[in-house]
C-alpha cells in the first residue's frame, strides 16, 4: 500500500459531516476542527437559534458550514437531518452522534419517564442517526465514518445519581462494537470517544468557571493525573482523527480522553 502524506490522511476536503449536538462545547469543537480540515459540516441541535449562531461563526472562518434543528429522539426529525445534508451539500461521509443529556437524579427517586427521556437521547438518537446515515453511506457506495461520542461512565460509574446516563453510555458502547461488526462490509467505521471532564458550557464547567463550583470541582480534580479538566478541543482533535485516514484500520474502538482519570 502506497504511504500517504501527513496532508493528505487528515484531509476531508469533498467529505460531508453531520455533527449532532453540534451548537456548543464538544459538538462545537468537533465541528470546529472537521471544518478546518475541509468537510462541509451540517450542525444539528435542539436550538434553532444556537445552531445557527454556531455554523455562522465558522462561516466567519472561510470554512463550508449550514445548520439545522433535530431532536434526535425523534426519528423523522433525524431522517429530515440526514436529507437535508444529502439535498445541501450531496451526501454523508461522517456522523459524529454527540447530542445527550445528562441530568444528576437518584434511581430512588426517578420514574419510568426520566429513565425514558435519557434513553431516548443518549441512545435511541444514536440508533436513528447512525442508522439514517449509515444507509446513506450504502447507497453512496463510498467509504463512511460513524463517531458516538460515549463516556468514561461507559467505563466506570463518576458519581451517584448518573445510573441511568451510565445505561445510556454502556449501552451505546455496546451499539458502537456491534454496529462496527455490521457496517464493516460496506467499508464504514464505527468508533467511539469516552471524554472524561470537559469544559463546557452544558456541564457548567465552561469559562468563566464559577468559584463556588471550582471549589466543589476540586476533589475530582485531585483524582485526574493530569490535574486539570480537559479542554474541549481537546476532544475535537480526537474525532478528526476518527473522521480522518490516521485512523483508517480502527473500527469497534472507543478512544478514552481522560487525562488518566480512570487509572486513578
Amino acid at each position: 500500500m502506497e504511504q500517504k502524506p501527513i496532508s493528505e490522511l487528515m484531509n476531508l476536503s469533498g467529505k460531508v459531516a453531520i455533527v449532532t449536538g453540534g451548537a456548543m462545547g464538544i459538538g462545537f469543537a468537533i465541528a470546529s476542527r472537521l471544518a478546518e480540515a475541509g468537510a462541509k459540516v451540517l450542525i444539528a441541535n435542539l436550538n434553532e437559534g444556537k445552531s445557527a449562531a454556531a455554523a455562522a461563526a465558522l462561516k466567519e472562518r472561510g470554512w463550508n458550514v449550514s445548520s439545522t434543528v433535530a431532536d434526535v429522539s425523534v426519528e423523522a426529525q433525524v431522517e429530515a437531518m440526514v436529507a437535508k445534508a444529502v439535498a445541501e451539500f450531496g451526501g454523508v461521509d461522517i456522523l459524529v452522534n454527540n447530542a445527550g443529556i445528562y441530568p444528576e437524579k437518584l434511581v430512588m427517586e426517578s420514574t419510568k419517564e426520566d429513565f425514558e427521556k435519557i434513553i431516548h437521547v443518549n441512545l435511541l438518537g444514536a440508533f436513528f442517526a447512525a442508522k439514517a446515515a449509515a444507509k446513506q453511506m450504502i447507497a453512496q457506495g463510498r467509504d463512511g465514518k460513524i463517531i458516538n461520542i460515549t463516556s468514561i461512565d461507559a467505563l466506570h460509574p463518576s458519581s451517584v445519581g448518573l445510573a441511568f446516563y451510565d445505561a445510556s453510555k454502556h449501552g451505546l458502547w455496546g451499539f458502537t462494537k456491534n454496529l462496527a461488526l455490521e457496517l464493516a462490509p460496506h467499508n464504514i467505521w464505527v468508533n467511539a470517544i469516552a471524554p472524561g471532564g470537559v469544559l463546557t458550557p452544558g456541564t457548567g464547567l465552561g469559562k468563566p468557571v464559577d468559584p463556588a463550583l471550582a471549589a466543589m470541582m476540586e476533589p475530582f480534580l485531585k483524582k485526574i493525573p493530569m490535574c486539570r479538566i480537559a479542554d474541549a478541543d481537546e476532544i475535537g482533535k480526537v474525532a478528526l482523527f476518527l473522521a480522518s485516514d490516521l485512523s483508517s484500520y480502527m473500527t469497534g474502538s472507543q478512544i478514552v480522553v481522560d487525562g488518566g482519570v480512570l487509572l486513578a
